[in-house]
Order: C-alpha cells, then sequence, then structure tokens
C-alpha cells in the first residue's frame, strides 16, 4: 500500500508495524512529528505499546535500556543536542547489550543556534558501540527501522537509523507501506535470553577489574564485527519478501570509472543525477552510496573502490581540527591497498545548504583534475 508521507511519519509507521512495546520519547526538531505521530497511534489505539512521555533524552535512553532489559521491545528518537545530552547512556545501552532502535534526525550542534541537517550529531556518537545505518530517503528509512529492529535483536546491539532534518523526515514522498502480515513473518516476536527476571533478581552492570574489562569491550567489538554478514543476510531476506533492499554500500557505474563519489544520506540522490550528466558529457565518474557507517564496511569499500584512481567525498558534516568523517573513515579503510588512490574531501551542505547537481559536478570535477589531495578538505558553497 502506498501512502503520500513525510520521512518521519514513514519511520513512525515502520515502528508500529515492529509492534514495539515501548517508546520512550522527547520532542525535539526535526524529530517532533516521529513522538507526535506515536502519540496519535497510542491515542487512537493503533500503538498497542506504552508511550512514555519522558523529561528529556537523557531519562528516554535511560528507559529504553531499562525496558530493553526486561525484555520489551523499544524505540526512541531524537536529534542534535538531544543525542549529545543523550551520550553517556548510549554507552549504557551498548555496555547492557540492549537490542534498542532509534532514530536520530540529523540536525547542526549548537553554538551558533541553527535548524538544518548535519551529521555530525550522529557521526559524534561513533564510539559508543551503537551500530548505525543512514538513508537516502523516506521508503529506505521506514525499510531500515524494520531491518534494524531483526539485526538489534540477533546481535543483541542498539542500532541508530539516521536521516537528514528537513530533506528526508519534512518532505512528503509516495512511500510503499510493508503490510503486517509481512512484517510479522520477517521480524519474529521479541524474545530476549538474558532479560531481567524480577522474580529472580540480578545484578547489572557490577564493578570489574582491568582485565574483565577488556574482555567485555573485545566481545562487543567482535560481535559487532561478525554483524557484517548478517545485515546482508537481512537486507537479502528483506528485498526477496518486499522488493526492495540496500545493503552496506551501493555502486553506480564504477566498473569503468576514473573518478568515484562517495555521498551518504539525502545528499546521494542529488549526486545521482549529477553523476548521470557528468557521464553524459564524457566523464567516466561513479558513485559510492555509503549506508552503514558502524560496523564500516572496509572489505566492500576497499573491493568497489581498488582500481579507482581518484575519489571525492562529500561529507555533511566537519571533525574540526581534522575534515570530513566519512573522507576519514575512507582514507583508513582504503590505507592498506597497494595502489590507494587520490582522495579529496569536499564539505558542503552544512546545516542544510543548497547543494545543487551542478556544485557536484564541479567538485568531481575538481578532483579528477588534481594529482595531489591534500590534507585539508574544500569547503564549498553557493555564491
Amino acid at each position: 500500500m502506498k501512502e503520500l508521507l513525510t520521512g518521519n511519519y514513514a519511520v513512525a509507521e515502520a515502528v508500529h508495524l515492529a509492534r514495539v512495546q515501548l517508546v520512550a520519547a522527547y520532542p525535539i526538531t526535526p524529530q517532533t512529528p516521529i513522538y507526535e505521530k506515536l502519540s496519535e497511534m497510542e491515542m487512537e489505539g493503533k500503538l498497542k505499546g506504552i508511550m512514555m512521555r519522558m523529561e528529556s533524552e537523557h531519562s528516554s535512553m535511560a528507559a529504553v535500556v531499562a525496558a530493553s532489559l526486561a525484555g520489551v521491545r523499544t524505540f526512541t528518537a531524537t536529534s542534535s543536542q538531544g543525542i549529545a545530552l543523550m551520550h553517556e547512556m548510549l554507552h549504557f545501552a551498548s555496555g547492557n547489550r540492549v537490542p534498542a532502535v532509534m532514530c536520530n534526525v540529523n540536525r547542526v550542534i549548537a553554538i551558533p543556534w541553527a535548524f538544518g541537517s548535519d551529521q555530525s550529531d550522529s557521526l559524534a556518537q561513533r564510539d559508543t558501540g551503537w551500530m548505525q545505518f543512514y538513508c537516502e530517503d523516506a521508503q529506505e528509512a521506514c525499510d531500515t527501522v524494520i531491518q534494524a529492529y531483526r539485526i538489534a535483536e540477533q546481535v543483541l546491539l542498539p542500532v541508530m537509523v539516521c536521516i537528514d532534518g528537513f530533506f528526508t523526515s519534512h518532505f512528503l514522498e509516495p512511500i510503499e507501506i510493508p503490510d503486517q502480515a509481512s512484517v510479522d513473518a520477517f521480524l519474529p516476536v521479541f524474545s530476549l535470553p538474558t532479560r531481567f527476571d524480577i522474580h529472580n533478581p540480578a545484578y547489572i552492570a557490577n564493578v570489574i577489574n582491568a582485565d574483565q574489562y577488556m574482555q567485555y569491550r573485545q566481545r562487543i567489538f567482535e560481535d559487532m564485527e561478525k554483524a557484517k554478514p548478517l545485515i546482508k543476510e537481512v537486507d537479502r531476506e528483506y528485498r526477496k519478501i518486499f522488493g526492495r533492499g540496500y545493503d552496506m554500500i551501493e555502486t553506480v557505474n564504477t566498473d569503468d570509472a576514473e573518478i568515484v563519489l562517495v555521498t551518504s544520506g539525502a545528499m546521494t540522490s542529488t549526486a545521482r543525477m549529477a553523476i548521470q550528466s557528468l557521464r553524459d558529457k564524457g566523464y567516466k565518474a561513479g558513485l559510492l552510496k555509503m549506508k552503514a557507517f558502524r560496523p564500516f564496511p572496509t572489505a566492500e569499500v576497499q573491493e568497489a573502490l581498488k582500481n579507482i584512481p581518484r575519489v571525492a567525498v562529500l561529507d555533511r558534516n566537519i571533525s574540526i581540527g581534522k575534515e570530513g568523517i566519512w573522507c576519514q573513515e575512507l582514507k583508513a579503510a582504503l590505507y592498506p591497498l597497494d595502489r590507494r588512490p587520490v582522495i579529496t574531501g569536499y564539505i558542503a551542505g552544512i546545516c542544510g545548504s543548497d547543494v545543487s547537481p551542478d556544485m557536484i559536478e564541479n567538485m568531481v570535477i575538481d578532483a579528477l583534475n588534481r594529482e595531489e589531495a591534500g590534507d585539508l578538505p574544500r569547503w564549498v558553497r553557493r555564491d
């Protein structure tokens, strides 16, 4: 069934279809419509779970962790300052191995105050032990939330589904809403093997010694690495049932490419137009769409770019003192290759500023003509 929905409402529909039992959230722009829609569903009796209206994002995640430990399927959503306030509890979620799912609607971090899209809020949480998936559009967001529960509940690690503020969260798109019976067949009833038993209570998160702590960190690291084949398997099964899939990366026209543009999130749709225009003009340009950030698809990226002489990375974020965060990750992933491409980083679209197909074409041509990338990113703004 197709409906005209915003990205926020598409996420809410996915949460409902996943039969989430507890939603704990606090409103913040541009995530608020997810919160509002789920509240509306609860009021109408459509959402059978409990909607907890919390006093802060920190408390929201604390409630999610507690409910997840008790064997309840949970959801929350946040943005910007909200995920920054939540930071401490993100470590509690992954450390306690809870399979929570959260949607982060990317928005700039203050200060100065602004509301446009910027991935720095979620990318700043890269070391918290959460899996992170970045979506190009509302359809992918809806599908990814459903997949996220299947992945999280098998790996026992939390998942963050990220969408661009306003571009995806508030734009209306025709969305194919999966039917409930098919989602039920794809997503089993949640059963946590280590759930907290109130009739036989035990301590949680004891103080341990250094050797034990290191073992825990190694295990969580190894389990996230083991999640990579599961993510692919879940996507293949979803594609088989629903006719749509995304994988950890997507390549477009890379087989004969002399340069490949790397993107993530909503700017990927604009990049598709730019790459096709460059092809029409005779440039051998390709596209690499990054969906998974954690776990990072190192082997897949190496395979996709091993014969590519030049790479341009388009980041809607900035790590102050270094460069775009996706660019850093790409450089690290490609370093072991015997023939490494020349990688040029570009910063554009910060706070949702306009990034047109022409601007992307100019970035690609600029990178194509570079013999050396340089250490600093190139800032691109509309004149």
